[in-house]
């Protein structure tokens, strides 16, 4: 959904192996619900008018797998399908990283990526957690762990059944390592084409969650946790191949990089497309607040060389040369992150445009550089009014994430908080 949330259904593999190919029925207010799955009026896609109708969940029989933590059960993923039409949902997620991906394909280009996710892990099942109002949870770590081995240690109750049942249910696992932050960890998994990044992005997360429901802890993919605690990100790394060979290295000289003219024209038309396409990054009110200084989160737009304070930092060299953006957060949906990220830098390509020098040093100093838009509601106004967000995706996608995420931030303004209550309760 367009949370990044799987939806579906659970059948019986008789039925499912008689009517996969038809496809299975679901109702297509799936890309209309809030957090709550409250359905939102003012969708034109369906609405209490139409009657919310179906479409159809299509398996897509490449991403069939073992679910390995689920007992005796298989999970695969689907394209959502017009029902009358059997058109791709243009307003759907992976339907909008597909049209991207064919866009490279015209160029005679494809796209790999990898998408680097940070948690925090809590010793409070989510029932527990849940009747707490969230407040007072019990980290299972006590220290900072970032690259802590000891500490790690002691998580591996959960870390080490995670990598085990991505590695056995199709997911190829690299590593995973303490983070930043008390009972912080993240979890790496091999890099592959973006499509199926994104897939193994979707499964990662539920197979944690689900992982997590079984230990009787909770695991939290929020952007900014805690204030006083390092914000958990979601890295995105891309590179672009042609002809089986890394199309961004070359023999040419930029700035200490060996790259070919495509990766400078990619890298540009990412930096330049990044705030209007912000929303896709970070779609959610706490999103924005893991933007701070000396936080290990970026604030500005800019690139350099193997700099963790740049948005966009480039890393490897030869077949393994990429971008890393640096501005996601674990809450993105990754499907609208990747298809973004190609957009802007396609667009680059297309329109030939090269890149600002690179900034050397602290770039949360260098206050003369833009800074990433500051909140949802600065971002919903610059993707709703962007002829390059239109173009790239299409009218009627603007205006049905815009109108996503405008009552995502109604509903926070709307909300009173923690925050407000303490400090003006007794005081005001």
């Amino acid at each position: 959904d367009h949370y990044g949330r799987l939806m579906g259904k659970r059948l019986e593999p008789q039925f499912f192996l008689e009517n996969c190919e038809s496809g299975i029925g679901a109702c297509n207010y799936l890309l209309t619900v809030d957090m709550e799955m409250n359905p939102i009026e003012g969708y034109d896609f369906t609405n209490w008018e139409s009657g919310y109708g179906d479409f159809l969940m299509q398996p897509d029989m490449g991403t069939l797998r073992i679910a390995s933590w689920l007992d005796k059960t298989a999970i695969v993923l689907c394209d959502l399908l017009d029902e009358k039409t059997h058109q791709h949902i243009s307003v759907s997620p992976r339907s909008i990283l597909k049209s991207m991906i064919k866009r490279a394909d015209k160029l005679k280009l494809s796209a790999k990526g990898a998408s680097e996710l940070e948690y925090y892990l809590f010793e409070d099942s989510y029932k527990e957690a849940n009747a707490k109002d969230y407040n007072d949870l019990e980290p299972v770590g006590w220290y900072i762990e970032d690259y802590h081995l000891l500490q790690g240690t002691r998580e591996e109750f959960f870390n080490a059944a995670a990598r085990k049942h991505l590695q056995k249910s199709g997911i190829p696992v690299e590593n995973s390592k303490g983070e930043f932050g008390l009972g912080q960890h993240e979890l790496n998994v091999r890099y592959t084409d973006v499509l199926t990044m994104a897939d193994n992005h979707s499964v990662f997360k539920q197979c944690l969650k689900e992982i997590a429901d079984q230990t009787g802890v909770s695991v939290s993919f929020m952007a900014k946790l805690d204030d006083q605690q390092a914000g958990s990100s979601c890295h995105l790394h891309v590179s672009l191949w042609k002809d089986g060979r890394n199309a961004f290295a070359g023999d040419e000289d930029f700035h200490g990089v060996k790259c070919s003219p495509l990766f400078k024209q990619f890298l540009a038309g990412w930096i330049q497309y990044t705030p209007e396409l912000m929303i896709c990054y970070a779609p959610t009110v706490n999103s924005y607040k893991r933007y701070q200084n000396a936080s290990w989160a970026p604030t500005r737009l800019a690139w350099s060389v193997d700099n963790r304070t740049a948005g966009f930092r480039i890393v490897g060299h030869g077949e393994s040369l990429r971008i890393e953006c640096r501005i996601p957060g674990a809450d993105c949906n990754p499907y609208l992150a990747f298809a973004a990220a190609l957009a802007s830098g396609l667009a680059g390509i297309e329109q030939e445009l090269s890149p600002p020098d690179p900034f050397r040093g602290d770039i949360y100093k260098a206050a003369h550089l833009p800074h990433v838009p500051e909140t949802l509601q600065q971002a919903v106004n610059l993707f709703k009014d962007s002829e390059f967000a239109k173009l790239s995706f299409g009218e009627n996608v603007v205006k049905h994430y815009s109108h996503f995420c405008q009552e995502e931030q109604n509903a926070y303004n709307a909300a009173v908080t923690d925050w407000e209550l303490k400090r003006y309760f007794e005081r005001i």
